[in-house]
Parts: C-alpha cells; structure tokens; sequence
C-alpha cells in the first residue's frame, strides 16, 4: 500500500517496529518505533513520559515527510 500512495505522488512515512520489514515492502521513509504490541508509547511510562515519545515520533515523521529521498531511508534519531 506505502508503495502505491507514493507512485500516486503522495509522500508517505512507514513508522513500524519492525524496520526490516518495512524495507521488505519498499517503503521509503521509514521511522522505527518503540515496541510490537505499543508501537507509538510506553503503557508503563507515566502519561508526561508518553506524551513526550510520542511526541518526539511525531516531529520525526513530519520531518521525514519533508525530506526527499531517491532510496529507502531509516529515520532515527
């Protein structure tokens, strides 16, 4: 699907735990997250923790979505 919404000329962030598959599937930008079952958060953080990382996954996205890219790109921090 991340390949199709790009081809249509629509920027698109692929944000996953699991970064290897992402490069399987040919997404371009490609934001790691926390974990598989709470991929955006930390359920055992207190909520100003979580609103932080989130936060911070955010703002790496959207600048991800601003950067052009020719090749597969892994946005860490």
């Amino acid at each position: 699907m991340v390949k199709e919404i790009e081809r249509a000329g629509i920027p698109v962030v692929h944000m996953c735990t699991i970064v290897p598959i992402s490069l399987t599937v040919g997404a371009n930008r490609i934001v790691p997250t926390i974990a598989i079952p709470h991929p955006l958060g930390n359920p055992s953080l207190t909520l100003e923790e979580e609103k932080n990382i989130r936060r911070e996954l955010l703002t790496r996205a959207l600048k991800a979505l601003e950067t052009e890219v020719s090749e597969q790109t892994v946005f860490e921090k």
